[in-house]
């Protein structure tokens, strides 16, 4: 979790200070969905991500270095440079790729699902979204199937209460959109998104259910995001109050750490070193990205089409 917050702290940093261009949708806060989800998943399992997929590359193993350089568009980059934030993929590890479209993610996902059942894999695919996907026709088209196929799939929901600047209970009927998994008979659940815990349990039933061939299940974690929808989002549309409670009371990070220090399982002195490695971390992957050449021009086409 600490690695994904400083990761993207780190790109504010850079756009900043005017070393890093293009669009950047992060997804501070909202950390412990991730990690909580993707800890309990190996290279046989598929993850499909959104626009916010820094946390969940990261969570799944994608390699630090390679997606500052891809942010860089450098040749060194986990997609070569040519993927940029929006679009980082890594198929060793599992990452099928983010996504700019909202709600795209989930029928691939059903896809991935659909491939692991069909080769017997022993996979499972998993699909992050947000609460706005819910209302796009392919989140129930894909729900739909994945339950009367029972596919190996875990729908997560990151209900973080905006789509975009769009407040949830605007454009949504019912309090918990886990309702909407009735409607395909399939099993849901709902956990605090901000609790690294409560979502490793509750995903950790659905990925079992699903290995083991008993089908789909929806689980919405209710959380929240730091930053606005992109870096630069004057954020009109709720107040400082609002994010600083959240930041202030409900930071995952925070409460992982009270968690485990309490019960004893770490102690301060052990997160701090993991603080400072993840810092070095950071700084030789900036080092590197600056340092790396950009694409060869007549390469641009190379990984882009797939001839059959």
């Amino acid at each position: 979790m600490r690695t994904i917050r400083r990761f993207e702290e780190k790109l504010v940093e850079l756009v900043t200070a005017g070393k890093l261009a293009g669009f950047l949708h992060l997804y501070a806060g909202q950390e412990a969905v991730a990690v909580g989800v993707c800890n309990q998943l190996d290279n046989r399992d598929i993850v499909n991500s959104t626009h916010r997929g820094h946390g969940h590359c990261i969570a799944k193993g994608v390699e630090v270095k390679g997606m500052m350089a891809e942010l860089f568009g450098k040749s060194t980059g986990t997609c070569k440079g040519k993927g940029g934030s929006m679009h980082i993929a890594d198929l060793d590890c599992g990452m099928l790729g983010a996504n700019g479209i909202v709600g795209a993610g989930i029928p691939l996902t059903a896809g991935a699902a659909l491939t692991a059942q069909v080769k017997q894999t022993g996979g499972v695919a998993v699909g992050f979204f947000g609460d706005g996907a819910t209302n796009q026709g392919a989140f129930h088209e894909a729900l739909n199937m994945a339950s009367i196929w029972k596919l190996p799939a875990v729908f997560i929901l990151e209900n973080n209460l905006y789509g975009e600047a769009t407040p949830v209970e605007f454009v949504t009927g019912v309090r918990d959109l886990a309702e909407r998994a009735g409607s395909y008979g399939m099993p849901s659940a709902i956990a605090d998104g901000m609790d690294f815990f409560d979502v490793y349990e509750k995903s950790a039933e659905a990925i079992e259910r699903a290995r083991n061939g008993e089908g789909p299940t929806l689980l919405e974690c209710k959380t929240y995001r730091y930053m606005g929808h992109y870096v630069g989002d004057p954020e009109t549309y709720r107040t400082k109050e609002e994010t600083e409670e959240w930041r202030q009371n409900r930071d995952a990070i925070d409460r992982f750490e009270k968690d485990v220090t309490e019960i004893s399982t770490l102690e301060s002195g052990d997160l701090r070193k993991i603080d400072a490695e993840i810092e070095e971390l950071l700084d030789s992957a900036v080092a590197e990205a600056e340092a790396a050449p950009y694409p060869n021009p007549e390469d641009v086409l190379a990984d882009v089409y797939v001839t059959p």
